[in-house]
């Protein structure tokens, strides 16, 4: 590296243990100065992907826009005025480090991107774009070191040093100031971008990055809010994206193609079947083995891939927020240890107790903006995901066929519509602790090991013997789950009859006796939340109670095993701070499990409701047909349902008389004699 820069890499009596800190001319030209060329070079493939799939129009070039560009141009141009003075000192036999030619040439193609990105996103029509906002402030983070250094530099000797570069260096860190600042003003509105014709559209949609990072945009709300009660017509309209018109066409989608191909999976394995039966005639219980396994192997359509494709892809991207915000919630306690430390360290340089609390300060607030970005898309995927099952159900029961609507009741869908579909959206919102829990656990335990030795063994013990007690509860709660449902289909259904009825309740004066049926079912209904209640609670209980019966554990295992084990500040505060990273987990965990356990019974109730048969749209033809008969009917049968036995056989018009289009059976017309019939209130005879 010497060779490569001229100078050393890195040199820590100049950079740490000094009460003026720098950086060598060497990790200033080298990584400082390649950082934001490494962010932008990483992210642009997925950008430009992104960018390939979201075209919104594109926006008229502005003045914004022509000033952005002009300064990425002077910045490429800046950039290798650099390289072409090095060229001009090799010519000038003053042979300049490599450092020197590869470093203008990298920072000046990466400005030479930057600047076509901020074409490209104007013809996609991106108003704000975030990747260029977060390169140009590393640019400028990353040459605030540098910008020191040369201050510091040329006071201590008196005169400036390579005059040629200095300049540049100057003009280039005023440019990317000037091009950040500009970045953080988004564009006008596309040009051919749909006419939004709410009367009050959400302003989510066409908020900036910076708007969108700290929700700046709510803020209008909140203030009306505040000055006089909200009303409806002070509520935004739902964006685009999110109202139920294109999330139930998606989910309708998506559940239609999991139906073609598990249909089609059952066509291929048919014609397996029927080729084995051919070829294998007479065969014996070896035809039947494989005709079993493959009728094994035939799946049902899954709803649950059908909500993954739909809606995975947008939750993941709250996931990955989610990531990002558990591994930053350990560097404190590790900053916090290293604070403790500078504290005992009294020949410490004073400038580290600031870098220290600044970087603690930093992580906090990224943890915070992280966390609330991860928390709107989860909260977002939840509503689309109960929208989405609403929409589906609903035009489901427009289509299923009688024999269907025996067995899903009025009340049993009115359920799926409202409690399951709310089960999905309350999972969803800490859906991701189901793997961000053991992750949060996995690393307090690590950093623990790394503090109080294998006494944390003593605490881990602890948690161990929770799980198995708690994974009990969760079994219980989902048998109690189902008979829960299971009574309140019955409720609702019971309550739909008697509203249909009421005039024959109140004509008759059953209302005590059908009141107490409705009570019995409530009663029953109320014993088992009381349990299921009682159940959570003890779950809850354990739960809350595991970091502090684990920190006890630890603590009194680590003093009590060796007498040289002394709980001094270091040791006890970062202890203390990993034990509190692990209440979240541990006490969210339980209620995870716990509504896993009620989504797995709502998609059940939900998926066996969506797998019911639907009417044939093609099953009746419209003609044109001469005057006469309104209806004919010739070897009719009729009867409730497919599997059950006709009402009606071979039922020929001769039989009886007609008249136009009424039938003489007293004065009833033909629809409302067959619905006698099949009703049983009276024969065809």
């Amino acid at each position: 590296m010497e060779v490569f820069c001229g100078s050393r890499f890195w040199d820590s009596n100049l950079s740490i243990h000094t009460d003026n800190p720098d950086l060598t001319p060497c990790f200033q030209n080298t990584i400082l100065a390649w950082i934001p060329g490494i962010y932008l070079w990483s992210a642009l493939p997925f950008y430009l992907l992104y960018l390939k799939h979201n075209k919104r129009g594109y926006i008229v070039l502005s003045v914004l826009s022509r000033f952005k560009t002009l300064l990425g141009a002077l910045l490429w141009c800046v950039s290798w005025a650099d390289l072409f003075y090095s060229f001009h000192e090799l010519l000038q036999d003053r042979t300049p480090p490599p450092v020197y030619f590869v470093t203008p040439l990298v920072v000046g193609i990466t400005v030479l991107l930057a600047t076509l990105l901020i074409q490209y996103e104007r013809l996609r029509g991106v108003q704000s774009s975030g990747v260029l906002i977060i390169f140009w402030f590393l640019s400028v983070l990353c040459a605030v070191g540098p910008f020191r250094s040369k201050i510091m530099t040329t006071t201590a000797q008196g005169h400036v040093n390579e005059r040629f570069r200095f300049t540049t260096f100057y003009i280039y860190f005023a440019l990317i100031i000037i091009e950040l600042i500009l970045s953080c003003f988004k564009e006008k509105p596309p040009f051919f971008s749909p006419v939004n014709t709410n009367p009050n559209p959400c302003p989510e949609s066409t908020s900036g990055f910076l708007s969108r990072l700290t929700f700046w945009w709510f803020t209008s709300l909140a203030i009306l809010g505040y000055k006089r009660p909200l009303e409806d017509k002070d509520l935004w309209s739902l964006n685009e994206e999110d109202t139920s018109k294109i999330i139930v066409q998606q989910l309708n989608r998506e559940w239609d193609k999991e139906k073609a191909e598990c249909k089609q999976k059952e066509d291929v394995t048919y014609m397996k079947k029927s080729n084995y039966v051919l070829n294998h005639v007479g065969d014996g219980p070896e035809e039947a083995e494989v005709l079993i396994r493959d009728k094994q192997h035939n799946r049902k359509p899954s709803f649950l891939k059908a909500m993954i494709r739909t809606f995975g892809p947008y939750f993941l991207i709250g996931s990955f927020f989610k990531l990002i915000q558990d591994l930053l919630s350990f560097v404190n306690p590790q900053l916090l240890s290293v604070l403790i430390s500078f504290i005992k360290n009294k020949d410490a340089p004073a400038w580290w107790g600031f870098l220290i609390a600044a970087l603690m300060f930093i992580c906090a607030v990224l943890q915070t903006l992280i966390l609330h970005q991860h928390f709107q898309y989860c909260f977002v995927t939840g509503m689309r995901l109960r929208t989405g099952i609403t929409g589906v159900i609903y035009r489901k029961s427009l289509v299923i066929t009688n024999s269907a609507k025996r067995s899903s009741t009025v009340g049993e869908i009115v359920n799926l519509m409202s409690v399951d579909a709310q089960r999905f959206m309350d999972l969803v919102t800490f859906l991701n602790m189901l793997w961000s829990a053991p992750l949060q656990i996995f690393l307090a335990l690590y950093f623990l090991w790394q503090t109080l030795g294998p006494s944390v063994l003593a605490g881990v013990a602890v948690m161990v013997l929770l799980i198995p007690f708690n994974s009990a509860i969760a079994m219980k709660t989902r048998a109690f789950q189902v008979e829960q449902m299971r009574h309140k289909d019955s409720r609702i259904k019971l309550m739909n009859e008697i509203l249909g009825g009421i005039k024959v309740l109140k004509l008759y004066a059953w209302e005590p006796s059908f009141s107490e049926k409705v009570l019995e079912i409530r009663k029953n209904e109320l014993q088992v939340l009381k349990k299921s209640a009682y159940l959570n609670s003890l779950s809850n209980f354990a739960w809350v109670s595991a970091p502090f019966l684990v920190a006890l554990t630890t603590f009194a295992v680590y003093v009590s095993v060796d007498e040289k084990n002394i709980l001094d500040a270091e040791k006890a505060f970062v202890s203390l701070s990993l034990f509190n990273i692990l209440k979240f987990p541990l006490s969210m965990l339980p209620q995870v499990i716990g509504n896993i356990a009620q989504a797995s019974v709502s998609l059940k109730r939900i998926q066996q409701f969506l797998s019911h048969d639907e009417l044939d749209p093609k099953c009746v033809e419209t003609k044109v047909i001469a005057p006469g008969n309104a209806i004919s009917v010739t070897n009719g049968t009729f009867s409730w349902g497919k599997e059950l036995k006709p009402s009606l056989k071979d039922l020929f018009p001769s039989q009886y008389k007609s008249v136009g289009s009424k039938w003489c059976f007293g004065c009833h017309c033909w629809p409302c004699w067959l619905w006698e019939v099949l009703s049983g209130v009276c024969s065809p005879g």
